[in-house]
C-alpha cells in the first residue's frame, strides 16, 4: 500500500470528524437488521462500528447489553458488572446506553468516579482482584472502546469473571441473541439515565488507586526509580492519561506526560501510513510527535485509546518493531524473575516473530502458539502455566514477580514501565538489548502485507490446507511444515501458515475489511523477505482463484 502524502503530519481540518454529527446519529441511524453490515458483530475485539454508516447506534448497545444480561443469568453471573470507557466521542453516550439497560434489567454495575476514562487493563485487573478467593457472586467487565481505531469508531467489549477478553463460545451466544433483539430494540426495557446512576444498581468507584498502588507487584518500580530513569509518555489522548500522574508521583519517578490532550476528534494525532487518524502505538507515522522527542528521555513509550497497546521508544533505535520487543521481554523476564516457576511457557501468537521461538530455546522454554488473540493465554496465565503472552500487533501481559496472575487482557501500561525496569536493572535499553539478541540468534526480517479480497474468496479460505498449495519449497528452501491449526491449542488460525528453516509466512483474512493478511519473516536478508511474501501472494492468490 503507497504511503498516504500526509503520513506523519497533523490532519488538516477537513480530516477531521463531525462530532455533533457523529453524536446526533448514534440516536438518530436506524441500523437495518437485514443489512449484514449494519448487525452485531463480535471481532477479535468485540463489536466496532460508527454511527456514520449505522454499524454502532443506540439500537447495537441497547441490544448488546440486553444479550449479555441474559447471558449472565445464563452463566450464574451475579455480582457486579465493571463498566469502563475510553476517550472516542461515541464512548459516551454508549455508556448512557449501557447503564440504562443495567439498571432497567436491576443488574449491579460500578463505574469511574467523576466519570473518568478506564483502561481495558484497568478493568481486567480489578475483575480479577474482586474475584481472587472470594466465594462470593461473582463479577465480570465491559469496555466502551474500539481500541486505536479512528475517532469516528465505537466499540463494546466483554470480560468475563477470568478478567479476559470473552471467548467465542460466549461471543457467539452474545452475538447471536443481540441480533435478535435488534429488530425490535425500543421494547428492551431501560431506566433513565440520570435515575439509573442513582439507582442502587449504580456504584461509582475508584478504579485508579488500586491499580496504581499494585503495580509494583509486577514491575520493580523501586528499581526504575532508583536509577532515575527519565520516561516520557504519550497516552494519545486516552484513557491512559488520568494514571500516569498518579503513578509517578506515588513511586517518585521522573516522568513526563508529552501530551495531555484529549479531544473526541483527535485532531493532535499526527495521520498514519493511510492517511487515516488512528491511535496506533505501533505505528511511526501516528507516534511521530512523540518520535521526535525521544532524545529528551531515556525510554519513552505511548499507548493506544484503551492502553492495552504499547509503542516503545528509544533515542538510538526509534520506534522498537512490536515482534523485536516481545522477545526482549521474553528474555528479561524468564531469565530476571527468579520466583517464577521452571516450567513456565511463552506464549506466542501465530504470526508472531520465530525469533521469540529461538530465544525461548535458549532460554529452555517451551512455546506455547496459538491463533491470533490475547484471549487465548488467559487459561494459562490463570492456571500459572504460562509466563508471557503476546501479539505482534503490541499487545501482551504477564505474570506477577511473584508468579501469580496479574492480568488477562493486553496491559499497555506494564508494558511501558517494562521497558523501564529493563534500562533499570541492566543499564542497557531496548535496542541495545535486541542487537544482543541478533547478535545470538540471528537477524530477523519481518513484513506484513494486505491483498483485496471478494466475499466469495473469504469464504474459500475456510478450505485452504496443505494439499491446495502445490508447494514443497519456499523462496529456495525446503518446507518443513504447512500448518491451518495452532500447535499450542490445536485451534484453526483461520488461515494457513508455511514454514521453512529460515523463513515462514502465513495468509489469513481480515476480520472486518475485505483484504486478506498475508504476514512473512526471514533469517537471511531483506530480499529473501521479498521473495518469501511474492511467493506466498502468488500461491494464496491462485488458491483463492485471483
Amino acid at each position: 500500500m503507497p504511503l498516504h502524502e500526509l503520513a506523519g503530519q497533523l490532519p488538516p481540518r477537513d480530516y477531521l470528524v463531525d462530532v455533533p454529527r457523529l453524536i446526533s446519529a448514534y440516536y438518530q441511524a436506524e441500523p437495518d437488521p437485514e443489512d449484514p453490515a449494519q448487525r452485531i458483530g463480535f471481532g477479535t475485539s468485540g463489536h466496532r462500528g460508527s454511527s456514520l454508516n449505522a454499524s454502532f447506534n443506540e439500537a447495537h448497545i441497547a441490544a448488546v447489553t440486553a444479550a449479555l444480561v441474559e447471558y449472565r443469568q445464563a452463566e450464574g453471573i451475579t455480582g457486579p458488572i465493571l463498566v469502563g470507557i475510553d476517550t472516542h466521542a461515541l464512548a459516551w453516550p454508549a455508556f448512557m446506553t449501557t447503564v440504562e439497560v443495567l439498571a432497567g434489567a436491576g443488574v449491579p454495575f460500578r463505574y469511574q468516579e467523576g466519570y473518568g476514562p478506564t483502561p481495558t487493563p484497568v478493568i481486567s485487573r480489578a475483575i480479577i482482584t474482586a474475584n481472587r478467593g472470594a466465594g462470593g457472586a461473582p463479577c465480570d467487565g465491559i469496555i466502551l472502546t474500539p481500541s486505536h481505531n479512528p475517532p469516528s469508531d465505537g466499540g463494546f467489549k466483554y470480560n468475563p469473571p477470568h478478567g479476559g477478553p470473552a471467548d467465542t463460545d460466549a461471543t457467539g451466544w452474545i452475538e447471536r441473541r443481540a441480533n435478535e433483539l435488534l429488530g425490535d430494540w425500543q421494547s428492551i426495557r431501560r431506566m433513565p439515565f440520570e435515575r439509573a446512576l442513582k439507582s442502587d444498581a449504580a456504584e461509582a468507584v475508584d478504579f485508579v488507586r488500586p491499580y496504581v498502588e499494585t503495580l509494583d507487584q509486577v514491575i520493580d518500580m523501586q528499581a526504575i526509580a532508583g536509577a532515575g530513569v527519565s520516561i516520557g509518555v504519550d497516552p494519545m489522548g486516552g484513557a491512559g492519561l488520568p494514571y500516569w500522574e498518579p503513578i509517578a508521583e506515588h513511586y517518585g519517578l521522573d516522568l513526563t506526560v508529552v501530551n495531555d490532550r484529549i479531544e473526541p476528534d483527535f485532531r493532535f494525532i499526527t495521520l498514519d501510513h493511510d492517511g487515516k487518524i488512528r491511535m496506533d502505538c505501533s505505528s511511526p507515522h501516528a507516534m511521530a510527535g512523540l518520535l521526535e522527542i525521544k532524545d529528551r528521555f531515556d525510554v519513552a513509550f505511548g499507548n493506544d485509546t484503551d492502553a492495552d497497546r504499547h509503542g516503545i521508544v528509544s533515542p538510538d533505535g526509534g520506534l522498537i518493531n512490536p515482534n523485536h520487543y516481545l522477545s526482549v521481554s521474553i528474555d528479561y523476564l524468564f531469565g530476571q524473575r527468579k520466583q517464577w516457576g521452571e516450567g513456565l511457557k511463552v506464549g506466542k501468537t501465530i504470526v508472531s516473530s520465530s525469533m521469540i521461538d529461538r530465544v525461548a530455546r535458549g532460554l529452555g522454554r517451551e512455546v506455547f502458539e496459538t491463533p491470533v488473540g490475547i484471549k487465548w493465554f488467559q487459561p494459562g496465565l490463570t492456571d500459572g502455566w504460562l509466563g508471557f503472552g503476546g501479539e505482534e500487533s503490541a499487545g501482551a501481559t504477564f505474570l506477577a514477580r511473584d508468579g501469580q496472575v496479574w492480568n488477562t487482557d493486553k496491559d499497555g501500561i506494564t508494558m511501558g514501565l517494562l521497558a523501564a525496569e529493563i534500562l533499570a536493572v541492566t543499564g542497557e535499553d531496548v535496542w541495545a538489548r535486541f542487537n544482543r539478541l541478533i547478535d545470538r540468534y540471528g537477524q530477523p526480517f519481518y513484513a506484513r502485507r494486505d491483498a483485496a479480497m471478494t466475499a466469495e474468496q473469504k469464504s474459500r479460505f475456510k478450505g485452504l490446507d496443505a494439499d491446495s498449495l502445490s508447494i514443497d519449497r519456499l523462496a529456495g528452501e525446503a518446507v518443513t511444515g504447512i500448518r491451518t491449526r495452532a500447535p499450542g491449542n490445536d485451534a484453526p488460525i483461520g488461515g494457513l501458515k508455511v514454514e521453512t528453516a529460515n523463513g515462514w509466512f502465513a495468509a489469513r483474512p481480515s476480520g472486518t475489511e475485505p483484504i486478506y493478511k498475508i504476514y512473512a519473516e526471514s533469517f537471511h536478508d531483506g530480499t529473501h523477505l521479498e521473495e518469501i511474501l511474492s511467493e506466498a501472494q502468488e500461491l494464496v492468490g491462485g488458491a483463492l482463484g485471483d
